[in-house]
């Protein structure tokens, strides 16, 4: 029987530090598969969970909260998930405000689909929404067109730079409530895609991540090309928060704090459909 022949896949994730790290080997060949090679696109993550709705990659970072809406074309992947175990996005202003007077406020957030906009819904469902890019929710804020604003990506540990105050931790209460992690972003691939190629890029995610762990400073240095305002410390402590054990492999606690994410997002009707979550291995 002729050897199957390699394909080339788009394996698409966002240009933050994170992503970086994690894909690091993959992105630069330190780990190589005779079935699959990729192309890699990078983009925002709202532009990643708009584009998964087209099924235009083989492979994508995507939303926890986004994948209901293309469940039916994408598989989540067991490595690849981005969670925070006791913190995650946070709420910011410009003067100093309580989360009880969240309600009613005209808050930035970074897209619909993002995870922390579900977040910040299950919180708090009472608000006046400002959809803008991710990296432009802190000017909304200086230009006193929203009161407070949700911060994903390295903000959240740079906000005080710019004389910001924390209004509120979304995983800090996710996780003082439930007792679960608050799951963020995941890695999918097109169902339509074989078996054995599925399998495949399960394996070579998963090593990626692993070659990151056992040469971390060098991931780290090709991580920091993508660490916008953040020194090696602070790039670092991000990396460390978001790539961690739950990246390598959700286990059951993370599907579990997954399931119970989307689970409350359906029954608060913020989600179309209510699904079991599954992951590929």
């Amino acid at each position: 029987m002729a050897a199957p022949s390699s394909v080339c896949l788009t394996c698409a994730h966002t240009p933050d530090s994170d992503d970086a790290y994690m894909f690091y080997a993959l992105a630069t060949r330190k780990i190589r598969s005779a079935l699959v090679s990729f192309t890699h696109v990078l983009a925002d993550i709202e532009t990643l969970n708009a584009r998964a709705g087209e099924g235009a990659y083989d492979m994508t970072a995507i939303s926890y909260h986004a994948w209901p809406y293309v469940a039916d074309r994408y598989v989540l992947m067991a490595s690849g998930s981005s969670m925070g175990d006791g913190y995650g996005p946070l709420l910011v202003s410009m003067s100093p405000l309580s989360p009880q007077e969240v309600r009613g406020k005209r808050i930035a957030v970074p897209g619909r689909l993002t995870s922390s906009w579900l977040a910040l819904k299950l919180f708090e469902p009472d608000f006046q929404e400002l959809v803008v890019p991710f990296d432009k929710v802190l000017d909304a804020l200086r230009e006193r067109v929203a009161d407070a604003a949700l911060l994903i990506h390295e903000a959240q540990l740079t906000y005080a730079s710019g004389g910001f105050h924390r209004v509120l931790d979304l995983g800090t209460w996710w996780k003082q409530r439930y007792g679960l992690p608050l799951p963020l972003g995941a890695t999918a691939l097109l169902r339509s895609l074989p078996a054995q190629i599925q399998a495949e890029c399960c394996r070579l995610l998963r090593e990626s991540i692993l070659y990151a762990f056992e040469h971390h400073e060098e991931a780290l240095n090709y991580a920091m090309q993508f660490a916008r305002d953040m020194d090696m410390r602070l790039a670092e402590k991000f990396v460390s928060m978001y790539v961690n054990d739950y990246t390598l492999d959700v286990g059951e606690t993370g599907a579990q704090a997954a399931q119970k994410f989307l689970d409350l997002g359906w029954e608060a009707g913020l989600i179309p459909r209510r699904l079991t979550v599954e992951f590929v291995r």
